[in-house]
């Protein structure tokens, strides 16, 4: 090989070209890694409900580390995604020294149990929240199912001026709705739509009509329903004191 100076020569020009990629390769790495591409500027590119400036600030502080090129996105994506109200993050970078970040906020629908929240996906999550929300009971892996039967309770009840504040299903699926009126529908565990329509259809007529408190509505027949009517049970037992009084009084 010694004696083929063509060989050599490109062996030679392979070598210089090798080492001049890494010299330069160095040098970028060392370059982007001085203090002269700070980042100055964090923007946030949608407006907040939930997610405060200060907590923005915080995620900064601690998690964000390096400069405009050396800045792990994905490490700043995970962080802001650890905020209690943040659904999903975004995080880009905006040439000379500005970073961008967009923040999809969690959308409460319901609380779930007594531990959570439950968003418009179906999915669980843990946040400070004092606003009105109807309240979800469960199985675990239910919430989805249930944001989207909740769904239809809404709109078939709004017809008769009705609102579901709580929703549970039991883990054999039987369900249960308590009305904001106080009335609670059992609805059961098959035909559950056709159920509430029979009870929605009829609603003005029957019970709509009565002037009287109801506790529940049972809606489990195959043919009609049962309505509880705490006023009826002490009227009964009102009477049945009246009769047992005037028999004593007789026998007096």
């Amino acid at each position: 090989m010694w004696d083929k100076p063509d060989i050599l020569n490109s062996l030679a020009t392979m070598l210089f070209a090798a080492a001049f990629v890494m010299i330069a390769y160095g040098a970028v790495h060392y370059i982007v890694r001085l203090p002269i591409f700070p980042l100055r500027e964090l923007s946030i590119s949608n407006e907040l409900t939930h997610v405060t400036r200060d907590q923005v600030a915080v995620i900064t502080a601690r998690e964000l580390r390096g400069n405009f090129f050396t800045l792990d996105l994905e490490r700043a994506r995970a962080a802001f995604e650890k905020l209690p109200w943040v659904r999903n993050a975004t995080v880009r970078r905006e040439w000379p020294d500005r970073l961008e970040v967009a923040l999809v906020e969690q959308v409460p629908v319901a609380r779930w149990d007594n531990t959570g929240l439950v968003n418009a996906y179906g999915e669980t999550f843990t946040a400070a929240f004092d606003g009105k929300l109807p309240q979800f009971i469960g199985p675990p892996g239910s919430a989805q199912e249930m944001v989207i039967q909740y769904g239809y309770f809404q709109r078939t009840l709004a017809a008769i001026e009705q609102e579901p504040v709580q929703v549970q299903v039991s883990p054999r699926r039987a369900w249960r709705l308590r009305l904001a009126s106080g009335i609670t529908l059992e609805l059961g565990r098959e035909n559950v739509e056709a159920r509430l329509n029979r009870f929605v259809s009829t609603y003005a007529r029957t019970i709509g009509s009565l002037q009287r408190r109801i506790n529940y509505v049972d809606l489990r027949y195959p043919n009609g329903y049962a309505v509880g009517i705490p006023e009826l049970a002490h009227e009964r037992v009102a009477g049945a004191n009246q009769s047992s009084q005037a028999k004593k009084a007789r026998h007096e």
